[in-house]
């Protein structure tokens, strides 16, 4: 198939597009203009790359005709800042996605797999591991445009049958994660452990969540092309909780060496735990995490040590 991944040269949207590849299919990658290639492609690669912004409808518009599945990673915000504009939250998220449907259903797109927030959606938990089922109540503009996202592909589907796949994904890290970016504590936790660099931890560093290694996110996108719409909704993530002292414990391990942390006050948009049930995904997608926290982290570290050498 052809799959057209928006977001596509980005860290998550790299790695999928290279999964993609190594399955048969072809890939278009659509992403922002001027945008630093994560590698250049061989000639009997079949990889198209289109710069465009996913707010404006005619690049959209151009990127989408000849595709037969569309991934959709594109964020224009963060949990973290979406609460302090979510006007344009909802005029670039929701509205940049409602664009997107219209022009898919024109073109006969024959599917949408769609990155929502296993983090942010749930708001604060009734229980954990949090399942499918639980209610959904985001504390962030960001998890609430991730739901109304979720609402619209399914009216499609209603409407006009484009079929669509949500995948709820915890906490990605591993290679080729933006390392100097505020998002993602294993990412940022590790980088500035190897350069021996002062950690801020919010709070008290008990916040929990659910950490997935990039191999392991990747695998279920790739599983979810042989889903259908009655299915839906799955949650992707390991499984597992870790607290912000945990991960550092765990570097220190790695490293074989104390790293050096302050503790600075907490956020508000921070639930105190997020777990997330993956039974579903395991038994409908036949996908299930392979990689442990330690052997990730692991793995992190190498490429974060060849990439400061290079």
């Amino acid at each position: 198939m052809k799959c057209l991944i928006l977001g596509g040269g980005g860290f998550l949207g790299s790695h999928l597009c290279e999964a993609l590849l190594a399955e048969g299919h072809s890939v278009k990658i659509f992403d922002r203009p001027n945008l630093k290639r994560f590698r250049e492609f061989s000639a009997d690669e079949q990889v198209e790359w289109v710069e465009g912004d996913f707010a404006n409808q005619s690049d959209v518009n151009l990127a989408v005709p000849d595709c037969d599945v569309i991934y959709h990673l594109v964020s224009t915000t963060l949990p973290k800042s979406s609460n302090d504009n979510p006007v344009y939250d909802v005029e670039t998220n929701i509205v940049g996605t409602l664009h997107l449907l219209e022009v898919a259903r024109k073109s006969s797109v024959r599917k949408i797999i769609f990155i929502s927030s296993g983090g942010t959606v749930y708001g604060i938990p009734n229980c954990t591991p949090i399942n499918e089922e639980h209610p959904t109540n985001p504390i962030c503009s960001y998890g609430i445009s991730k739901l109304t996202i979720e609402k619209y592909l399914n009216l499609y589907y209603t409407l006009y049958g484009l079929d669509y796949c949500v995948l709820r994904l915890a906490n990605p890290y591993g290679e080729r994660q933006r390392v100097t970016a505020t998002q993602g504590a294993v990412g940022v936790f590790l980088y500035k452990a190897l350069r021996k660099e002062l950690i801020e931890v919010w709070g008290d560093g008990s916040v929990i969540r659910d950490y997935i290694y990039v191999g392991d996110a990747i695998s279920a996108m790739v599983a979810a092309l042989s889903s259908n719409g009655n299915q839906g909704i799955f949650n992707i993530g390991s499984g597992h909780g870790q607290s912000l002292n945990n991960i550092l414990e765990v570097i220190e391990s790695v490293l074989g060496r104390p790293v050096s942390r302050i503790y600075v006050e907490g956020r508000a948009l921070d639930v105190p735990v997020s777990v997330l049930d993956i039974e579903k995904a395991k038994n409908s997608l036949q996908w299930k995490p392979k990689v442990d926290f330690r052997d990730g982290l692991e793995r992190t570290a190498l490429w974060m040590k060849s990439e400061r050498n290079n």
